[in-house]
């Protein structure tokens, strides 16, 4: 599950990174994401044998629990298959961190899939997208575009966080925190 908001003028806005990882994890693995199921848009697959089903909810960030606790119960998921992908501000711009559990920390998207899950023990993928600059606050950085100097590495950033990715699903969360959170 890749956090974002629907619209192109969100498409490459700090907030829409977990849309960004997922439709680069799609694309690496041949997944094509256009059935709409409970508010989201979503894609299924199989990696190494593992069926995947990847998802961008169409809902707005605030609301993103709306899309992903249906999503969870037809699918009958566990706590610890669902993978969520999300920007962090408490990271460093790049930097990739693979959690279980905890809070929300401010993040409105975690925030709403905890209360409508009632758990927080899922997966996360956090990309950092830094602090914003003084004077700035939180809602207009995250909803403003990146900036040329880090578009030029956002790629990257999104292949790595792709990656991180496949190794929770090929390896599991242990081997892939051992490798991202360094």
């Amino acid at each position: 599950m890749g956090l974002g908001n629907p619209g192109r003028e969100y498409r490459i806005t700090r907030h829409n990174t977990g849309f960004l990882v997922i439709d680069r994890f799609a694309q690496d693995h041949s997944f094509k994401l256009t059935k709409r199921k409970f508010y989201a848009r979503i894609g299924t697959g199989k990696i190494s044998g593992i069926s995947v089903i990847l998802a961008k909810p169409l809902t707005f960030m605030n609301l993103s629990g709306e899309s992903v606790a249906p999503l969870v119960g037809f699918f009958s998921l566990k706590d610890s298959e669902l993978v969520v992908v999300h920007d962090d501000l408490d990271l460093s711009f790049g930097r990739i961190r693979i959690k279980v559990g905890g809070g929300d920390a401010g993040h409105q998207g975690l925030r709403s899939i905890i209360e409508s899950l009632g758990t927080s023990d899922f997966i996360r993928i956090r990309v950092g997208i830094g602090r914003p600059p003084k004077g700035t606050t939180a809602t207009e950085y995250v909803l403003h575009n990146y900036n040329p100097d880090e578009r030029k590495e956002l790629e990257n950033i999104v292949a790595r966080a792709s990656e991180a990715l496949e190794k929770i699903l090929k390896y599991g969360v242990p081997r892939a925190m051992t490798e991202f959170n360094r």
